[in-house]
């Protein structure tokens, strides 16, 4: 039963994985149909330019029989001393037979003719008629030529190199503006080919302009549930490196596709012009690069899928290893981080390696082969006859089919070449699709009133994963102008109670209400317009000071970014600095102390004037006269304002009006800072096990 399941299953992950590919060059077509104008114009562009460009095996056609094989030909003696195709021979003048007049034509049977035959690289004229089958050779000084068994002697005579150019002289001027029109051509079609250059470029990165800005704007609507199950590293590669490989499918690919296919329209078409029966058997082209496309990607696609990949987890890695650099040397860990990243490494260059075997063997052998099937079918068709002397098929023409299949194998490869571009961008597509199909969140417009900031939680249960609660039953109230302080060993659902008031996240059971208001009524961007929150570790953004505290909202003045900073006595450190408010900051802040970074954090919050204002750990990492300089500032800055202190250090939340104590998820103990310690239960535990550890001053 088992064994027949195992067909099914393949069966449905390979018809999953069509629709899958199918979908996504779907979406790939709509994004570049925003700029379908800019792409039609440029593909007229190339049109006009590849059909200039393809004059040129039919103009050396028309020079090659026309003008340099034309000379052999019957030349009939006419007397008009003026006429340019004229040419003196021996004291008379004599003119092609394809180029007499009518007038001239009705006295052709009383007009001397002669025939000019090439062997080798000698001439001879005759009067004797030329056959018009056969091959001319010479032997023993006799030229004769060869039809069959049937052996035709001529009465010729050698031509000196002077009379073979008076031959020439008229077709000099013709050959000349014939080159110089093919010229012409080529300078016209190359500025068609820059516009067209020019044009499919700038589409393909606007293309990826428009992608990048809906990717990296679906990020911000994004739960936070979101990025906490997923690398950093792992992200950015979507946004940065597989963008990239889309932008060279829209620069590269496709450029390449429809220039090939233009091409090898246009030659087509003037292969059928040539000849229609060997025009017809080079067709048997399009339906191999079909054939050889849809296989190529059926084993490429793998490849690709575990490259994209691995080159995913080699961005998270180094992403996580530069932020944990400190740790890493501090413990010794070097050794072991380069042992996992050059496993990774390793099997990034295991796939690469994979399928530049499959290119290899494929690409060039494959056009090279058919190629050379084409030759030999062109050699068989023509057979010997085109090199024969009147021979139905003219050397021009076997000129111009050579030329043309040459020129037809150039595209062919160029497609082919690009089939392994094709495919990393399609499964680039797909991973950077996957990403915008993730739900997020709607951003709602406008904006609604500061609420007063009455808090409450009812009956609240919360899961991050499947069954596993890390809140559970818990109730309490916060009333506007309250500080409410949540405190608790790691993991006992401090954070949690944030995350859910934050709305990252919804609870399972129970509800939370702000003004008597269920919050999931609410959109989320409005309940967080009246919030606030200063984290253990703050993140400043790179720019300044100043626009770190406003993140450049216009309705925060500099002024008040200013009066923010002063009150939380941020004003002594940056006043001495050369710009003052305006000083720069790199990521991260990383110039800054962290309780300077904590200052800075803490005016962000106080800017924007919130409701409720949250502080999450937020003096862990002041030092005792800073977290003074806040305390101060606290005392004014609550008033009217809903607080909650999520705090290891006790001593911080002596005057909170509640203090929650949490334990695995249940509130165990609540009440004041004094009415707990007489309890004597855990936070009196907690609180003396603080004092206790905490260094004593001796003499």
């Amino acid at each position: 039963m088992n064994e027949n399941n195992k067909p099914q299953t393949a069966d449905h992950q390979d018809q999953h994985s069509e629709y899958t590919k199918k979908m996504t060059a779907k979406r790939l077509y709509r994004y570049a149909l925003r700029f379908k104008k800019t792409i039609m114009i440029a593909l007229v562009l190339l049109t006009v330019a590849v059909s200039a460009e393809l004059t040129g095996p039919f103009i050396a056609k028309t020079i090659i029989d026309d003008h340099i094989t034309g000379i052999e030909q019957a030349w009939v003696m006419v007397e008009d001393t003026h006429d340019p195709y004229a040419v003196s021979y021996q004291g008379a003048l004599y003119k092609r037979g394809d180029r007499l007049t009518e007038t001239e034509a009705q006295s052709l049977d009383e007009a001397a003719t002669l025939y000019i035959l090439q062997v080798g690289t000698r001439y001879y004229v005759t009067e004797d008629t030329v056959p018009s089958q056969g091959e001319a050779r010479e032997e023993a000084g006799e030229v004769y030529v060869q039809n069959g068994e049937e052996r035709i002697a001529l009465d010729t005579t050698r031509l000196s190199a002077e009379d073979v150019f008076g031959f020439y002289q008229p077709e000099v001027t013709p050959i000349i503006k014939w080159l110089g029109l093919y010229v012409g051509l080529l300078i016209f079609a190359s500025f068609f080919q820059y516009g067209k250059s020019y044009l499919l470029q700038m589409s393909a990165n606007r293309i990826i302009q428009n992608m990048r800005h809906d990717v990296f704007t679906h990020i911000q609507t994004l739960p936070v549930s979101f990025f906490d199950q997923r690398p950093v590293g792992k992200i950015v590669s979507r946004i940065t490196n597989d963008t990239e490989a889309i932008r060279e499918l829209y620069m590269k690919v496709l450029a390449t596709f429809f220039t090939s296919i233009i091409y090898m329209t246009g030659i087509y078409i003037a292969l059928f012009l040539l000849d229609v029966t060997l025009a017809s058997i080079t067709l048997l082209v399009v339906p191999l690069i079909v054939l050889w496309t849809i296989l190529y990607r059926r084993y490429a696609s793998r490849f690709n899928h575990a490259i994209r990949a691995r080159l995913s987890d080699i961005n998270g890695m180094i992403n996580e290893s530069i932020q944990g650099m400190p740790i890493i040397q501090v413990f010794g860990r070097q050794k072991r981080t380069e042992e996992e990243f050059e496993q990774l490494n390793e099997d990034h260059f295991h796939y690469q390696n994979k399928l530049l075997h499959l290119n290899a063997m494929t690409s060039h052998n494959l056009v090279f082969t058919i190629q050379n099937i084409c030759f030999v079918v062109l050699i068989w068709y023509f057979g010997g006859a085109a090199i024969g002397v009147g021979s139905v098929i003219s050397i021009g023409l076997l000129y111009a089919f050579v030329d043309y299949l040459n020129r037809l194998f150039q595209p062919v490869s160029d497609i082919v070449n690009q089939l392994a571009q094709l495919d990393q961008a399609m499964v680039a597509g797909e991973r950077v699709f996957h990403l915008l199909d993730q739900d997020g969140e709607g951003v709602e417009e406008g904006k609604i009133p500061k609420y007063q900031g009455d808090v409450a939680f009812e009956q609240v249960s919360f899961a991050y994963e499947k069954d596993q609660y890390v809140l559970k039953d818990i109730s309490f109230e916060a009333n506007q102008g309250e500080t409410v302080a949540l405190v608790g060993h790691t993991g006992s659902g401090k954070s949690s109670i944030m995350n859910l008031l934050f709305r990252f996240y919804d609870p399972q059971h129970g509800r939370i209400k702000i003004d008597g208001q269920d919050i999931t009524t609410i959109p989320k961007q409005h309940i967080r317009q009246h919030m606030g929150i200063v984290l253990q570790d703050p993140f400043l953004f790179t720019g300044t000071i100043a626009s770190n505290v406003s993140l450049n909202d216009p309705s925060i003045s500099k002024e008040k970014v200013i009066n923010s900073l002063k009150m939380v006595g941020a004003d002594r450190f940056i006043e001495p600095l050369p710009h003052q408010y305006d000083e720069p900051v790199v990521e991260k802040g990383s110039t800054l102390s962290s309780g300077q970074r904590q200052l800075i954090s803490f005016a962000r919050a106080l800017a924007f004037d919130p409701a409720i204002l949250i502080l999450d750990e937020a003096t862990a990492n002041i030092d005792t006269e800073t977290e003074a300089m806040i305390q101060r500032a606290l005392e004014v800055l609550k008033r009217g304002r809903t607080t909650f202190i999520i705090a290891h250090r006790l001593s911080t939340i002596r005057e909170a009006d509640h203090i929650l104590v949490l334990d695995h998820g249940h509130i165990v103990e609540q009440g004041k800072h004094d009415a707990l310690i007489q309890q004597r239960g855990k936070y009196q535990q907690m609180y003396q096990m603080q004092m206790n550890s905490q260094p004593t001053l001796t003499r």
